[in-house]
């Protein structure tokens, strides 16, 4: 990591601190010293059948691009198939979750913006829950929506490069 004393740095992805969660993959904290005030930022790989997190929306604009291997959107009870270099874009508002799918490892790239007022909800939802990834009851509390499941724990970076081989023709 290189890191200048007007708060600028560059980190490379295996020297991030990264985090695993038995059901909703590993994850990359880029954040340093604390959260960023206005966006947050991290790489999440998930395993086939893995959500990311709990099925929600909130308040503020979230983006997304798949880096690498395949996942299933769950967009507003509605499922995309993704596959590396795809984009999502997520307005405030849109019910969504991402779960691992193919033969790997799916990696993405998160950010979001956060906002001074941000509210998040967890609604109820069968597709969600078919997948894993819905929080025990409605609530916008996400202590309640996580309360069943361990905190994550630190870990290794995943083996790089993240994903199956690409085919070639």
């Amino acid at each position: 990591m290189l890191e200048q004393n007007d708060g600028w740095f560059v980190v490379n992805l295996r020297d991030a601190t990264w985090y695993a969660h038995p059901l909703f993959g590993r994850r990359a904290e880029l954040e340093r010293e604390g959260r960023f005030p206005q966006t947050g930022i991290r790489v999440v790989v998930l395993e086939p059948g893995q959500p990311a997190c709990r099925y929600h929306r909130e308040n503020a604009q979230e983006d997304f691009l798949v880096l690498s291997g395949r996942c299933t959107l769950l967009v507003n009870d509605e499922q995309r198939e993704l596959s590396a270099w795809d984009f999502v874009h997520c307005p405030p508002g849109v019910t969504h979750v991402f779960v691992g799918a193919g033969d790997g490892p799916c990696a993405l790239l998160m950010i979001g913006h956060r906002p001074g007022n941000h509210e998040l909800f967890y609604p109820e939802s069968e597709a969600a829950r078919r997948f894993g990834a819905e929080a025990p009851e409605p609530t916008s509390d996400p202590r309640i929506a996580y309360a069943d499941v361990p905190r994550p724990e630190p870990c290794e970076p995943p083996e790089w490069p993240i994903g199956p081989p690409e085919k070639t023709a």
